[in-house]
């Protein structure tokens, strides 16, 4: 009986996973590396990925200069809201531990490019950047933070609405958010809003839009209610690019579309200029 001859080592390197990832809008296998060197933009078509809120400090923020605040406020299921026998306390629990973060907002004190500032900045991927009762006080707190410091303040939004496990009390924070922004037009420095992809539902109708400038990431959805309920209630085609972030600018919402590449220049040179 003859012995089976020995394996054959292969040839093939095991290629690490995570090295590439794929391009959403052209389809191109980009290398990870070249992506994060663009701010998570591709470099073949120039989409802006989304990403999360310590990203975004990351690449806005001057290096170590972020000190956060009002992390410790924690969100309740005071209505007691379930869902096929999922409590949304339960659900919060779960993208605490999950996300390491509290809930869908990140605020703090930081520099850009020098200019001392208040951020604050939405984070979508803890329950799609919904708006309740937390992200309602830490953005009213981050305007109010920074009207008593005599701050600029920056807002980066990214939200899929009000969180509707919170009912009329998510609703409530609209109005809320929209007195933190007058209290802070009482001051001199500017509030600069930032909108990116997506920003919709009850965050556009407050303080999204109510920024003393308004600054659009490229080809980001923004707009209240979806465009596929907006055509069916008025049963006509909409406009090509509608509530794209190129359509808002030409009909004057947006002052300036901005890409990332771009933004902490332009953000440091807009603050330097209001103040």
């Amino acid at each position: 009986m003859t012995e089976p001859a020995p394996a054959r080592a292969s040839r093939r390197k095991d290629t690490p996973s995570g090295l590439w990832l794929k391009c959403s809008a052209c389809d191109a296998m980009l290398y990870r590396s070249k992506v994060e060197e663009r701010l998570d933009t591709c470099p073949e078509c120039g989409e802006h990925f989304r990403i999360d809120s310590l990203r975004r400090v990351e690449i806005t923020a001057d290096p170590g200069s972020f000190e956060e605040f009002a992390a410790e406020i924690l969100g309740h299921d005071v209505l007691d809201f379930t869902v096929d026998g999922n409590s949304y306390g339960d659900r919060l629990k779960k993208e605490r531990v999950r996300r390491k973060m509290n809930d869908a907002c990140r605020s703090g004190f930081a520099t850009v490019e020098g200019i001392r500032c208040v951020l604050c900045i939405m984070d979508f991927t803890f329950l799609g950047g919904s708006m309740g009762q937390v992200v309602g006080e830490k953005v009213a707190l981050s305007l109010e933070t920074a009207r008593d410091h005599d701050l600029p303040c920056i807002i980066f939004s990214a939200s899929g609405g009000a969180r509707m496990h919170e009912g009329a009390l998510s609703l409530m924070q609209m109005a809320k958010t929209a007195a933190a922004v007058a209290y802070h037009r009482t001051g001199k420095a500017p509030y600069i809003s930032v909108l990116t992809d997506p920003t919709t539902g009850g965050v556009t109708a407050s303080f999204a839009a109510l920024g003393d400038v308004i600054l659009a990431e490229p080809n980001a959805l923004i707009g209240f209610a979806g465009p596929r309920v907006i055509q069916e209630t008025i049963r006509s085609e909409l406009p090509p690019g509608f509530q794209r972030s190129e359509f808002l600018l030409q009909k004057g919402f947006v002052d300036r579309i901005v890409p990332r590449l771009e933004m902490r220049e332009v953000l440091a040179r807009l603050m330097a200029y209001l103040l």
